[in-house]
């Protein structure tokens, strides 16, 4: 079946590359962190077809999309709120970043961020903040750089 000269060729071959050169593929997400970190962060996503009413809660980074009514609880991890998403949320979060639509109190440990297209209606308490020209914030900030070594202990 197998001739001497293909057997010969494919011993010519060069080898594959080792398992040590290959990288997992983990897809990006559209919203980067700009928390530098040593690996990747991968997300569970709420898609934007998604209606939530009730209670989230979860121990890995999460990013909506979709409308989600009651509060969501992420411990130390980030919640990226899309720009198609509307929450009417008390979120309690490592870090936030907003890109859509937030009626709610927001409560980080680290940095909340609301970008040019995001929006929040409530209360924040972080270590850090960041809100780019064009962003909607009506409510009061706490910020208590406390926080994050309080987190970090």
């Amino acid at each position: 079946m197998w001739s001497k000269q293909i057997l010969n060729e494919s011993a010519q071959s060069p080898a594959p590359a080792s398992a040590a050169n290959v990288s997992p593929f983990t897809a990006p997400s559209p919203y980067p962190s700009r928390v530098a970190t040593s690996a990747p962060r991968s997300y569970a996503r709420l898609g934007s077809s998604l209606q939530i009413k009730g209670e989230v809660t979860g121990s890995e980074n999460l990013e909506i999309d979709g409308i989600v009514e009651g509060p969501i609880s992420l411990g130390g991890l980030e919640l990226i709120v899309g720009s198609t998403a509307q929450l009417k949320s008390e979120i309690h979060a490592g870090e936030v970043v907003v890109n859509g639509k937030v009626v709610g109190n927001v409560h980080a440990r680290g940095r909340v961020e609301i970008t040019k297209d995001g929006s929040i209606t409530g209360d924040i308490a972080c270590a850090r903040i960041s809100i780019e020209d064009g962003a909607h914030f009506k409510g009061r900030i706490e910020i208590d750089p406390a926080r994050s070594k309080a987190a970090a202990d």
